[in-house]
């Protein structure tokens, strides 16, 4: 199996072929550890249980939370994507800006397993698993075109319930681009707090695009959910479906 500086993405029949007959994805060559951190593996079986599914959101937020880095493999047009996030370096690896497609509009982007990172962040001191340059992004502007323009069209559960919601004071969009109602109703929540329902009314907004800035604000960490203010209202919440099929722990 090509390595992780090969650009070439494999198809989803290839990609189990060479896993059954390996008895590995060959992606995990570091001499490290081999399994993920038990922390991150209990909220990832919590996550399969509870809503059985199969979303790319809930995984990458997981590790988020969690700040642990984690190889993700997506399924995407018949293609595994490996995706490789590095949550406190603000970096994520992969062989195709998974960004530029993702800002395109997805509609199907799910969880096919889960693995300890195959290649480890620029300016490590074990340098020998540090990929090619080209091929590590910022981690932001992938987070946000997950929440605006990823599959996923309802809340992630740690945000749901009962809630009002308001932009983090100390937090800074950048260069990250907003568009259409969106924009305007970001800069609301800047002002003012407001659950997802009247969210959904303010002008241009509906209760997708609202859920969808919700999350993407949530991924960067620019979210306040607050659950006794006087504007909190539980909102109605549909679980996605079937996520996560395995997560790998060789050893």
């Amino acid at each position: 199996m090509q390595d992780f500086d090969d650009s070439t993405l494999w198809r989803i029949s290839e990609f189990e072929r060479i896993r059954l007959e390996t008895g590995n994805s060959a992606y995990i060559k570091l001499g490290g550890p081999t399994v993920l951190p038990t922390t991150l593996v209990s909220e990832l079986a919590r996550l399969e249980y509870a809503t059985n599914g199969s979303d790319a959101l809930d995984v990458i937020a997981a590790c988020m939370r969690h700040r642990e880095a984690a190889l993700i493999y997506l399924l995407h047009h018949g293609l595994v994507w490996p995706l490789t996030v590095f949550p406190r370096e603000r970096l994520y690896h992969s062989p195709r800006d998974l960004t530029a497609e993702i800002q395109r509009g997805v509609r199907e982007l799910r969880v096919h397993s889960v693995e300890p990172p195959g290649v480890r962040a620029p300016g490590h001191f074990m340098s020998e698993r540090v990929a090619e340059e080209r091929h590590y992004r910022h981690l932001e502007p992938l987070l946000w075109a997950l929440g605006l323009h990823g599959p996923r069209g309802t809340l992630i559960a740690e945000i749901g319930g009962n809630a009002a919601y308001r932009v983090s004071p100390d937090f800074h969009l950048g260069s990250l681009p907003l568009a259409g109602a969106v924009s305007p109703a970001f800069q609301r929540l800047r002002r003012e707090t407001a659950s997802l329902r009247a969210i959904s009314n303010w002008p241009g907004m509906n209760i997708d695009r609202a859920v969808r800035l919700l999350n993407g604000l949530y991924l960067l960490s620019g979210l306040m959910v607050l659950r006794m203010h006087p504007a909190a209202r539980k909102e109605p919440t549909t679980q996605p479906g079937g996520w996560l099929s395995w997560i790998r722990k060789s050893r």
